[in-house]
């Protein structure tokens, strides 16, 4: 019965037009120009231009720039670092991404290298050079994704079929097993042509992206059975959506909507398409998307799920897709985020409802430090849900969730000069607790090259589209979303131009002036997200206090504006204390120090030689006192003052406890997303805390 099943899959997926030798023989003739369809002007990195049921909507690509301080510096490393770098790496003999599609173009002899994802990473890099070319206009950039894009037309198959692992190899056929993830690399492709059509305007790459898509549609929208439970890694959702916006081509978002409705409709049991991957919660599959409570399984596929999800809402306007959205964002944000913004506690484990995970949720208020996975994408893809909830609801709770990420779980995956990488972000680091040669993406030190690569364009393109965060289109006006010195020039809703600069020295400094340059003579909103720890914020509007400005939310200031007027805000950056909810027994009796949206950790290069960072506490009357640091770490504001290290070690398993023996020693704290930069060492977010009861 196995093998008359074997060949019945085999035959549907031919009668799709995937015969793979017959194929072979014209895969070197360059796919017919498929493009006819009627595009969309609207030029967002989301393009919400005509989603009708959202609060608020993207700015332009390109009309936003980064100018000074902290998020302009990181564009820079990008722009001449990051992506040239990565570019390298992916187009050379070690990442081999590119020689993967000039294998299957016919232009290179050899066999396919990397996981089965790889053409994924691949797309996230050029998705990166895009925005990237959207703001320097370097033509170098333009020709170089033009001969890119050319050899990935000659490498996808007359059906539209586009995966090099199973297009180099004779020995698998197209979607007979999930874990070959090709509908992740769809998602990523389809994503990244949109953004070029774009901001190039050209239609080489999204010709590409059509026909792919065509060939999706006809093989997955007559529901066949043997395919209903490979949209597991649902990047497809939004590339499918993305491209429906693009074209008008309804038929995308009708099949991003049936990869929703598909999960937890079948019996959740293993066959020959789920082979060699864990089933069930792990790829979201248990439970039905709209009737879900809890974030379970791979977090990775579950913040994909959920983003794309809240883009097929934004098309439909469907109440029970948000509903489960809200769920799942305070199930995830308020008992499984750590405070960081990182998620994914564990990489092997098994969820509440008892399924083998990977790199995933567990329990909630499980939260341990030391082996905390925290995958860098998984906290990308935090920030990329929140960014959507935020557009969709308008509610700042989601703009305070983006922000954190991009400053402490995000940037940490990188290296400051840009060119060493962390698969995962625990939160304590101790020299010999952890045994790194039985494990395969954790690491002692930030690495070169990640063979696992999806992490490093993940967040390097998110990166590179910061600026496109920054701002939002509100019915009648602008939404500051992101604070750093930029310079804003776009249209109104209304098709009116308005032109800001913000200056500021965010997020060392609380201090935000906005100026408006441009603006039309009506009047129009200025929203302002003034962040959830930031209680206690004034904002001045050519020097009058406004009202009701409440800490959590943005406040809306509504007037006749005029070139010149100057709106100041000014945000308490105390240093505080941070405790975790009772329930995460791990940190009981801990404090993480947090000032402003950055949070910091202790590392042994500021401690005595000899110290480990078990023996650090720290004391409620310590007064930290900030101090920028220009040529420290990148230009860092670190929390300086006197901790206390214990003397006496404890010995064995357990010992008898008798008065502690402390020293003072004076020192300084650094944001946790620039630790590991200076050696191999020991860290730690939450240090244990002696009260004072005074």
């Amino acid at each position: 019965m196995k093998k008359f099943l074997t060949v019945v899959i085999a035959l549907q997926i031919l009668s799709c037009g995937e015969k793979k030798n017959d194929a072979k023989v014209d895969k070197n003739t360059k796919s017919p120009k498929v493009f006819s369809a009627n595009l969309d002007d609207g030029k967002g990195i989301i393009n919400y231009s005509n989603s009708p049921h959202v609060a608020l909507k993207s700015i332009d690509i390109g009309d936003c720039r980064w100018t000074q301080g902290f998020w302009a510096e990181k564009w820079k490393i990008a722009e001449e670092t990051m992506v040239p770098h990565m570019g390298e790496i992916l187009k050379g003999d070690i990442g081999h991404g590119y020689n993967n599609f000039k294998i299957a173009a016919g232009q290179k002899e050899g066999e396919h290298k990397g996981f089965w994802w790889h053409d994924g990473d691949f797309y996230k890099w050029m998705e990166a050079s895009t925005y990237i070319y959207a703001v320097n206009k370097d033509k170098k950039i333009l020709n170089d994704l033009d001969e890119i894009i050319s050899v990935i037309a000659k490498a996808q198959l007359e059906s539209g079929y586009l995966s090099t692992p199973i297009i180099i190899r004779d020995d698998i056929d197209p979607f007979s097993n999930r874990r070959y993830h090709e509908l992740y690399n769809s998602g990523h492709l389809m994503t990244a042509a949109c953004i070029h059509n774009r901001v190039t305007g050209k239609t080489n790459f999204l010709d590409i992206a059509i026909k792919h898509a065509n060939y999706l549609y006809k093989l997955f929208s007559p529901k066949p059975d043997h395919l209903k439970r490979f949209g597991f890694n649902q990047t497809q959702i939004m590339g499918l959506v993305e491209l429906y916006r693009t074209t008008k081509d309804k038929k995308y978002l009708e099949l991003a909507e049936q990869f929703i409705n598909m999960r937890g409709t079948y019996k959740i049991e293993e066959d020959e398409t789920t082979k060699g991957y864990p089933i069930g919660d792990m790829v979201q599959e248990r439970v039905p998307l709209r009737e879900e409570t809890e974030a379970v399984g791979h977090a990775v596929l579950a913040l994909y799920y959920y983003a794309g999800a809240a883009d097929v809402y934004a098309e439909t306007g469907e109440k029970a897709l948000l509903d489960a959205l809200d769920r799942l964002w305070e199930n995830v944000t308020f008992k499984k985020m750590y405070v960081t913004g990182a998620v994914g506690q564990t990489h092997y484990g098994r969820s509440s409802r008892l399924d083998k995970i990977e790199e995933g949720f567990i329990d909630e208020y499980m939260m341990p430090n030391l082996t905390a996975y925290n995958e860098t994408c998984a906290n990308i893809c935090n920030s990329m849900f929140n960014y959507r909830m935020l557009s969709l609801s308008g509610d700042a709770k989601h703009g305070d969730v983006m922000e954190l990420v991009l400053h402490n779980s995000g940037l940490s995956g990188i290296s400051l000069e840009g060119t060493h990488y962390y698969y995962s972000n625990p939160l304590r680091k101790i020299d010999g607790a952890l045994d790194y040669e039985k494990m395969n993406v954790e690491f002692p030190e930030r690495q070169p090259y990640l063979e696992c690569f999806c992490c490093p364009p993940n967040l390097v393109r998110t990166i590179a589209k910061s600026p496109g965060w920054a701002y939002s289109k509100s019915k009648n006006g602008i939404a500051v979303n992101l604070y750093g010195g930029n310079e804003l020039q776009t249209t109104l809703l209304d098709g009116s131009s308005i032109k800001l600069k913000q200056e500021s020295n965010y997020p060392w400094e609380g201090t935000v002036k906005i100026t408006i340059e441009e603006c039309k003579n009506d009047i129009f909103d200025l929203m302002l997200r003034v962040p959830e720890w930031a209680t206690g914020t004034t904002i001045r509007v050519k020097g009058e206090d406004i009202k009701n400005v409440t800490a959590g939310s943005f406040t809306t200031i509504t007037r006749t504006w005029k070139s010149g007027d100057v709106i100041e805000m000014e945000m308490p950056m105390e240093t505080k204390f941070i405790e975790g909810h009772p329930r995460i027994e791990e940190v009981r009796n801990q404090v993480a120090l947090k000032r402003g949206p950055v949070v910091y950790c202790i590392e042994s290069a500021d401690l005595p030689e000899g110290t480990d960072i078990t023996d650090v506490y720290i004391p409620s009357d310590i007064e930290f006192k900030p101090i920028y640091k220009p040529g420290f770490l990148g230009g860092v504001t670190t929390l300086d003052g006197n901790i206390l290290l214990r003397n006496d070690k404890t010995k064995g398993m357990y010992s008898v406890v008798e008065q502690p023996n402390f020293k003072s020693h004076a020192t300084n704290l650094i944001p946790y997303y620039a630790w590991s930069n200076r050696g191999q060492g020991e860290m730690s977010v939450f240090l244990p805390v002696i009260w004072n009861r005074n």
